[in-house]
């Protein structure tokens, strides 16, 4: 468990999925390539592949988690075994603009370079997803933020995509 001044992030458990499948909703995912789930079996079917991964320490998943237990959204750490693992953090739209995704993902961050020795990570967002824009730059303080490259595209399910990738290198 890692905590921060106001929240837990609990590595994922199963208990939780029913609470990722609400929130992990269109408007969550309207600038991501992952679409919602389908069904109940699929979210956990995705999840527990998360945990498999997270069980070969290939992955991190958290629960992001309030005071109360109320569960507000994940964080995630891809490619863990590589020099510049993928971030991902998403919270449940009643809790988004109360500062949750930045001290979640921060608090993870510096998990991640006192555990596993990470110093540089990669971020990617859609140009048009202010939120996770806003997010990005309140990081410039503690990492130097490298543009990479920019793709349009449209996913699978048909979502237009314009996303910016960054990498995140730790000063």
């Amino acid at each position: 468990m890692i905590k921060s001044r106001r929240l837990s992030m609990a590595p994922f458990e199963m208990k939780h999925v029913n609470q990722y499948f609400i929130g992990f909703n269109a408007e969550i995912t309207k600038y991501q390539w992952p679409d919602p789930f389908e069904s109940m079996d699929d979210a956990r079917s995705v999840l527990q592949g998360f945990l498999n991964e997270m069980d070969r320490e290939e992955t991190l998943i958290y629960s992001i988690l309030s005071k109360d237990d109320a569960f507000l959204g994940s964080v995630e750490v891809h490619g863990l075994t590589g020099e510049c693992p993928e971030l991902g953090v998403w919270i449940t739209a009643p809790e988004q603009k109360k500062g949750y995704a930045y001290e979640a993902l921060s608090a993870v961050l510096e998990h991640v370079r006192s555990s596993y020795g990470k110093t540089a990570f990669y971020y990617e967002a859609d140009i048009r997803n202010a939120g996770s824009m806003k997010l990005l730059r309140k990081f410039s303080d503690e990492y130097e933020i490298i543009e990479q490259g920019f793709e349009r595209l449209t996913t699978d399910s048909g979502k237009d995509l314009e996303l910016q990738g960054y990498i995140l290198k730790a000063k």
